[in-house]
This record gives C-alpha cells, structure tokens and sequence, in this order.
C-alpha cells in the first residue's frame, strides 16, 4: 500500500515538515520532563501554534487526537522505549519496541511512525535490537501504507558527556543514516554536524529520502534558529526538535520561529523578531 497518502499529511505542499518531539517521557529521565510536567497543556499549546506534526508516544498521542477539528498538527507515533538516555547507564540496556506498533499507530490515524537505531560505544547489542526494530517495522508498514521514520543516533561514550550526548562526527553519521535507509527509511531523523556546511552530505546520502534534523539538547535562542536557517540552506527537509521548543518560555513564537524558516525561507533575524512578537 503506498505511503503517499500520508506523506502528504506530513509534510507542506513545499516538501518541507516541522515536528514537534514530546515524546520524552517515555524515556523514564527526570531532566527530559522540564516543560512537559502538564503534558496536555504542553500538547494544546503547541497545537496552538501550528506545526506540521506532533510527535507522541502510544500512551499519551490520544491527547492531540481528542482534540476537536479538523485543523491540527499530524501525529507522529514514537514505536520504541530505551533506558540509554541517563547520565549513569543501567547494568542491562535495551530499545523496545512496542507490540503491534503500526495497528496501534493506524488505530490513533498516525501519518507516520518512528523509530531509533542507536549506535554506542562497546553496546553492539543495544545497535542490534534497534536494527531487529527497523526490520519487524518495515514490512507492517508497506503492507498498511505508513511511513516510516527512522532515527540514526551515533552517541558519545557515556562517561565522557554523560546522557543524552550525540556525536557529529560525520564520517559516523553517514554510514548510519545510509544504513536506516537500506533498511527502509521512509523518512530520516538525523543529528546535525559538528560542521554544519558539511550537512549537504548527510541529505546526499539519504538518496533521495527526505532528512529531518534532530534538534537534542537545549540551546540559546540565536544559537538554535541560526543553525536550523544554516541546516536548511543545506537541503534538509525539515526539523524534528522537542527540548528547544517545549522548554522555551514561550513555545509558541518559538515554534512560530521555527515555521517561519522552514516553510518560507526566514533568515535569522526575521525568525528572532518573530520570536520577540515584533
């Protein structure tokens, strides 16, 4: 069944997707819960604002579905649950996946679903599980014409940057976002760079699959429309970002910001006097 359909719920007639990431809590990480604490405040806020979708884990995506309307963010279903985010890891690790994950995600009328292969320091078993992941998601997918979001995470050793710390090495990234792709990526969720000019490489390697940029960790205002303007110029899709919008003090001109660059080309400033409601 084709993918079309709800591909096109997803991103703009642009070709372009802003997805809002709320699905941290399913994580079982204090840090992750700043700006989420009320977690359907959180989702009527954002929904208020307007992205493309909203990104929900299976408990908590009824919260964007029962509201009332046509217009609203699509949802993008969060498939797997890992413990590898704490600042001090676990004696045993694991990526999850839930059952039935694609009938859960048509039975909430989810565009897409989404899923993690993370890629750790000494954990080959932890990579495995998430590639087993990929694969028992791909053909429910194709059979009921739902997109497949696939996020390739090389990570730093955890006892260097604690939880949570992504590496941009991009001779790391590449082979994995080309990996998720051999695997069947629809869609790819990709960490930035450490060289943002280089980002034209991961889009080149994505063979055509359209890359959504991770946004990760909290960062200043400036600093975070500047590298989403800098991503975009460099042939990324989209952006998937929770924590530099969720935790804002103002969600909603930040999400507006963060539109503004996407869907219409925005430069820095435009973005930063949207976001200071000027």
């Amino acid at each position: 069944m084709s993918t079309v359909p709800r591909l096109n719920r997803l991103f703009g007639p642009d070709g372009k997707c802003f997805d809002v990431a709320i699905d941290h809590g399913f994580f079982n990480e204090p840090s992750f819960l700043s700006g989420i604490e009320n977690l359907r405040k959180a989702v009527e806020t954002i929904v208020e604002a307007n992205p493309d979708a909203i990104q929900l884990s299976p408990g908590q995506a009824h919260l964007l579905q029962d509201i009332k309307g046509k217009k609203k963010p699509s949802l993008v279903f969060r498939t797997d649950v890992a413990n590898v985010y704490g600042s001090t890891l676990p004696r045993y690790l694991f990526s999850q996946l839930v059952d039935n994950a694609v009938e859960q995600a048509l039975n909430l009328d989810a565009a897409c679903v989404v899923a993690n292969i993370f890629l750790m320091p000494d954990q080959p078993e932890v990579y495995h599980q998430c590639v087993r992941n990929v694969v028992a998601l791909k053909p429910n997918c194709e059979r009921y014409g739902v997109p497949l979001m696939v996020e390739p995470l090389v990570m730093q050793p955890n006892d260097k940057k604690g939880g949570y710390m992504v590496d941009g090495d991009i001779n790391k990234v590449l082979p994995l976002v080309r990996q998720a792709v051999e695997l069947g990526a629809d869609i790819i969720k990709a960490d930035p760079s450490d060289n943002v000019e280089e980002y034209h490489r991961v889009v080149e390697t994505a063979s055509g699959i359209p890359v959504l940029v991770r946004g990760g960790g909290r960062a200043p205002d400036e600093e975070i429309l500047t590298r989403t303007y800098a991503l975009m110029k460099q042939g990324a899709s989209g952006i998937v970002y929770g924590r530099n919008v969720i935790q804002h003090s103002t969600p909603r001109k930040m999400t507006e910001a963060f539109m503004a660059i996407v869907h219409d080309g925005a430069d820095v400033a435009k973005a930063m006097s949207i976001l200071k409601g000027k």
